[in-house]
């Protein structure tokens, strides 16, 4: 175990083959384990436990009773090496839950950056999460998820497993997702249901006027013109010639495997 200018409470229970970088602080009667590395200035509170192997960026904040890279829930698997990777300068706040992989996938689960994880929020075994994402309490992703850059999930969202949630998607608390939420879109209900774009989110996100105006274009061939999926999807692609930013919305529907909320 490496502490170099770390502070590590004497009741931690830490592997000697875990990597602490400089800077990290380890609070009371939290257990690290081994296949554990944790990037510099990174913190964590008491009463956590990070099972490997994990490896975790900088700047990290988890707070107390999270359980990060325990093994996964899934029925099939049997104890093989599997890995969670995290990127830096994420949260997680009290009692979050997030299990490594499976062979049946790619054996990772994989967090980027910037992500704020309130309180027991749980990402499962497999799924992949952007950057500046945010899940509000209670949410849960099941397994296989992928959930892209900017994306906000309301308190009590719930997300089938395999299901896509495109970049800069928005869902009201309580949304329980069974299909593909296309990027930009904003959903609500059980199951969820699209109710427009996410318009000021874009704004906050730099995007012009005009851009929001053709995402609105966008949006209303796919939800409003009784289109099939096919001829949808040729409209928005004959839209990103002139309005490259419509691409993560045209790339979400081309992607998804699972068919897109209606």
């Amino acid at each position: 175990m490496k502490e170099s200018k770390s502070l590590i409470h004497p009741s931690a229970i830490i592997d000697p083959s875990a990597v602490l970088a400089a800077g990290v602080s380890v609070g009371p009667w939290t257990i690290i384990g081994p296949g554990v590395e944790i990037g510099e200035n990174s913190t964590i509170a008491s009463h956590v436990v990070i099972k490997g192997p994990c490896k975790m960026g900088r700047n990290n904040q988890i707070f107390q009773f999270c359980s990060i890279g325990e093994d996964c829930q899934d029925k099939k698997y049997n104890g093989e090496r599997t890995y969670l990777h995290i990127g830096d300068d994420n949260v997680f706040r009290e009692s979050c839950t997030i299990h490594r992989g499976t062979v049946q996938d790619k054996s990772l689960t994989q967090i980027g950056n910037r992500n704020l994880f309130m309180v027991n929020v749980h990402v499962a075994h497999d799924c992949v999460i952007g950057d500046d994402v945010i899940m509000a309490n209670n949410c849960a992703a099941a397994g296989h998820v992928k959930i892209s850059d900017r994306a906000i999930l309301g308190g009590f969202t719930a997300v089938h497993q395999f299901c896509h949630i495109g970049t800069s998607v928005m869902c009201a608390a309580g949304t329980v997702i069974f299909k593909d939420i296309p990027a930009f879109v904003m959903s609500a209900g059980n199951p969820a249901k699209p109710h427009g774009i996410n318009a000021e989110g874009l704004r906050r996100n730099g995007f012009t006027p005009e851009s929001i105006a053709q995402i609105k274009r966008a949006y209303k061939i796919i939800y409003r013109q009784q289109l099939s999926s096919e001829v949808a999807i040729d409209k928005v692609a004959d839209m990103v010639v002139d309005t490259p930013q419509l691409e993560p919305l045209l790339l979400s529907l081309q992607l998804s495997t699972r068919g897109i909320i209606r």
